[in-house]
C-alpha cells in the first residue's frame, strides 16, 4: 500500500466504520480494513519483527517492524499512521477444535497476545482509541468513580448481590436496573437488548445473588443527550423520547433529535475524563432534567454515531476522518 495507511480493527458489518472508511477513500488515505477475531490466524498474515539481533528489520523506536497482510493489501507496520480500533470480533480458537477444548482456549489467547500484542505496540501511531484503554474503560464503575470525582452529577448507584441491600435501595427512591455490560443477548434464538428498567422493592428477590447488579436512582428526565467526543471536538444531540419512555434506545422510531451546544465547561470536563482513560473517542449518555441539568450516566469508548449524523446533522464522520488522516494525536 502507497503512503502511511490506517487500519481499521471491525466486524464486517458497521455501518459507522463504513462512512468513515469512504470519506478516507475519498481523501485518498489509504486503508486496510479487517476483523481480528475472523481474519485471524486466516486469511490475516502477520510478521512481525523486534530487537535488533538476527535477521529482519525491527520498528523505530523499539515497536514492531515487518508486515500485515490481508489478500492484495499488505500494510508496514512501522508505517502506520493510525489504528480505527471500532468493533472487532473477539479473538477466535481454530475451526479445527472444539470451541471449550483446551487447544481451541490456547489458540484463541495465543492470538490475542500475539496479534493483538502488535497492534498495540505500533509506533508512531494515532489510536482512536487504544485496544488496552478502550478495555479499561469499559468498566462502569470506573466511569462513575471518575465522573464523580471530575465533578460530574452522577445519580446514586449501588452495584450489588446482595438482595437485602438492592430492596433497600430500591426502597429510598424510585431505582432503574441496567446491565454493567451491553453484551449480545438473545431470546429464541433473536438477537435482543437488556434495556434499562423501573425496578420496585417487591421486585427483587434472591436471583440477585447470581450476579453483580447495578441500581441507580432514576433521573425525572425531559429528555436524554450523546455528547460525542473526537480528539478535542464534542458534539452534541438532545434526543427526546415519547413521554414514559425510560430507554430512548427502546424507541428508535418515535424519537427527535436536535443538535445543542455543551454547557459551560463540559466539553472541557468530558476530554479530560478521556485523558484519565487515554482514550482519543467517547460517546457519552446525560439524562437531562426540566431546569437543564445534565446527569451523567456512561461514556462508551466505542458508541454509535452514525444515525445520529443523519438525523441531527452533526459533521462526526469528518472529525473522525480528521484525526485519522493526521495521525497525530491532539493534546
Amino acid at each position: 500500500m502507497d503512503g502511511r495507511p490506517v487500519l481499521v480493527s471491525t466486524q464486517y458489518e458497521d455501518p459507522t466504520a463504513d462512512l468513515v472508511i469512504a470519506e478516507l477513500n475519498r481523501r485518498r488515505v489509504p486503508v486496510l480494513r479487517f476483523d481480528p477475531g475472523r481474519d485471524f490466524p486466516a486469511p490475516a498474515l502477520l510478521a512481525a519483527r523486534f530487537g535488533t539481533g538476527g535477521t529482519g528489520e525491527a520498528g523505530e523506536a523499539g515497536g514492531p517492524g515487518g508486515t500485515l497482510t490481508l489478500g492484495n493489501r499488505t500494510a508496514e507496520l512501522g508505517g502506520v499512521r493510525a489504528l480505527y480500533h471500532r468493533r472487532p470480533n473477539t479473538y477466535a480458537p481454530d475451526h479445527h477444535d472444539h470451541p471449550a477444548s483446551q487447544n481451541a482456549r490456547f489458540v484463541a489467547q495465543e492470538n490475542r497476545r500475539g496479534l493483538g500484542g502488535v497492534l498495540g505496540a505500533l509506533p508512531d501511531c494515532l489510536y482512536l482509541s487504544h485496544p488496552q484503554a478502550v478495555a479499561r474503560a469499559e468498566y462502569k464503575p470506573a466511569q462513575l468513580a471518575l465522573a464523580t470525582r471530575l465533578g460530574f452529577r452522577v445519580p446514586a448507584t449501588l452495584i450489588t448481590n446482595d438482595a437485602t441491600e438492592a430492596a433497600r435501595f430500591c426502597a429510598q427512591q424510585p431505582t432503574v436496573y441496567k446491565p454493567l455490560h451491553a453484551g449480545a443477548y438473545e431470546v429464541d434464538g433473536e438477537p435482543a437488548g437488556i434495556w434499562a428498567a423501573e425496578v420496585a422493592p417487591a421486585e427483587i428477590d434472591d436471583a440477585v445473588g447470581r450476579c453483580a447488579h447495578l441500581f441507580q436512582a432514576r433521573v425525572p428526565k425531559s429528555a436524554d443527550v450523546r455528547a460525542v467526543v473526537v480528539g478535542e471536538r464534542a458534539f452534541c444531540v438532545r434526543i427526546t423520547a415519547p413521554p414514559g419512555v425510560l430507554d430512548w434506545r427502546a424507541e428508535y422510531r418515535r424519537l427527535t433529535y436536535e443538535q445543542v451546544d455543551c454547557p459551560a465547561g463540559l466539553d472541557r470536563d468530558l476530554r479530560r475524563f478521556l485523558a484519565e482513560f487515554g482514550l482519543g473517542f467517547g460517546a457519552f449518555d446525560f439524562a437531562v432534567t426540566a431546569d437543564g441539568t445534565w446527569w451523567f450516566l456512561e461514556c462508551n469508548p466505542n458508541g454509535q454515531w452514525a444515525w445520529l449524523e443523519a438525523a441531527a446533522g452533526p459533521p462526526i464522520t469528518e472529525a473522525v476522518a480528521d484525526l485519522l488522516e493526521s495521525g497525530v494525536a491532539k493534546s
